[in-house]
């Protein structure tokens, strides 16, 4: 059995769509770096940093950081269509699956959490960080749109894993409302994944 430590509306919801997706057998705890309780002290055994999701393999093996999680399991549950068994298409989908990590969800971590960059920071330069990092955001879901949409690493009638991150990561910092505006098919793309994913989302999801 699995177990994934989440909590609601953490980036946690992709990998339980995902661990639904596959069909596996997993244990929630609830937990995070900004909650109390059991579930913490749990995950802080196994991951210092309190990151969410962590998931914890059936063998013992921690695994963290959303999109090699989606990757492991899309590889362990072949049958799943977390990713692709065409080669090409599979290196497109761990390209997209890569860029939404290191460009998407880091600028979420800024916005977020600023003052772990401008530890000295007042509140106004805090606040022009905060300005900086969405704008970045924003430019680099409009990028992925114009390199990814149009490719065999997005498939929004067929979700998986990229689809799925997608989906969860752009609910995020106001970026659905700028990508109705910007990029109007790949936000309606994204509404056509919510209503394909809908039924494996458990409450905590979203």
């Amino acid at each position: 059995m699995y177990t994934l430590f989440g909590t609601e509306g953490s980036g946690s919801a992709a990998i339980e769509i995902a661990l639904k997706y596959c069909g596996a057998d997993y244990r929630w705890v609830a937990a995070s770096s900004w909650e109390e309780g059991s579930g913490r002290d749990e995950l802080r055994r196994i991951n210092p940093l309190l990151q969410v999701p962590t998931l914890v393999l059936p063998d013992g093996t921690v695994l963290t950081e959303s999109a090699a999680i989606l990757t492991c399991l899309g590889l362990e549950f072949p049958a799943s269509g977390l990713l692709s068994l065409n080669p090409s298409e599979r290196a497109l989908q761990l390209r997209s699956l890569a860029y939404i990590a290191a460009n998407c969800y880091a600028a979420i971590g800024i916005i977020d959490y600023p003052e772990r960059w401008l530890p000295a920071a007042n509140k106004g330069q805090l606040q022009q960080l905060i300005s900086g990092a969405r704008s970045r955001l924003y430019e680099h879901w409009d990028t992925f749109s114009d390199v990814f949409e149009h490719t065999a690493a997005w498939q929004p009638e067929e979700p998986g894993a990229v689809e799925i991150l997608a989906c969860v990561v752009t609910r995020w910092a106001d970026t659905r409302e700028h990508l109705r505006l910007s990029r109007p098919g790949f936000h309606a793309a994204l509404l056509d994944i919510d209503s394909h994913v809908a039924t494996a989302l458990a409450r905590r999801c979203f």
